[in-house]
């Protein structure tokens, strides 16, 4: 490609990333009032179709991992990128766990009532829209979605292109969970692109993503921590 077809490239690429960025901020407004029985219950629609679209799952993860080993990944890569039918179960499991959680919000963490009478709170309430890059644990992305949905925020998430088929067919999973709640499905974004660029594009979204959570190795976290325009 010449540099004016990389520029384009990168241009569409940012274009895309602002899209995403500003569908999830607008999600992250209905999840943010979203009562914590709702978000119970997509928790655990989500969960019941994980395991109704195991098989599907499955599959999408095997041919993940025939590319992985085309491309000579590692054995204990390979492990982690790999899904058995224990492996899906566990992340039905999970969603149902945090399903089970107290819901964070609202929380009153101190108070206080000042001479003239006036009475403080300082309450949790939602971050907003939460960036989370990651690597081949397929698992990651049903996690992160669940954690970032019962805390009231959008997701974006950018997991490793070797597990993009596998987290994929999760989304789907979550995106059904979300839906059959009345909620948004844009409240969690899985990017669906190998390319590289991407992260570089989510990490260039200050205004649009509040914070960035890295989950990886010392290289990913030193991008991150160099290249991030947001906390």
């Amino acid at each position: 490609m010449n540099d004016t077809g990389t520029a384009a490239a990168e241009e569409s690429l940012g274009a895309t990333m602002e899209r995403l960025g500003r569908e999830a901020v607008a999600a992250a407004a209905v999840l943010a009032r979203t009562a914590t029985r709702v978000k119970d219950a997509a928790l655990a629609a989500a969960a019941a179709r994980l395991r109704a679209d195991a098989a599907a799952v499955l599959d999408a993860n095997a041919r993940d991992m025939d590319a992985a080993r085309a491309k000579g990944l590692s054995p204990a890569m390979l492990d982690r990128l790999r899904l058995d039918a224990a492996r899906v179960e566990q992340m039905a499991l999970g969603l149902e766990a945090i399903a089970a959680l107290p819901d964070p919000i609202g929380t009153v963490l101190a108070e206080w009532t000042r001479p003239n009478g006036l009475r403080i709170q300082r309450v949790r309430v939602p971050l907003g829209v939460v960036g989370i890059i990651y690597e081949a644990r397929p698992n990651v992305t049903a996690d992160a979605a669940a954690l970032c949905l019962k805390s009231g925020n959008a997701a974006i998430l950018r997991g490793g292109s070797e597990a993009l088929r596998s987290n994929q067919i999760i989304a789907t999973c979550v995106h059904a969970g979300l839906e059959s709640a009345g909620l948004p499905a844009v409240g969690v974004q899985v990017l669906a692109t190998r390319d590289r660029a991407a992260v570089g594009a989510l990490l260039a979204q200050a205004g649009l993503v509040d914070v960035i959570v890295p989950r990886g190795g010392k290289g990913l976290i030193e991008r991150v921590s160099r290249e991030a325009r947001m906390p």
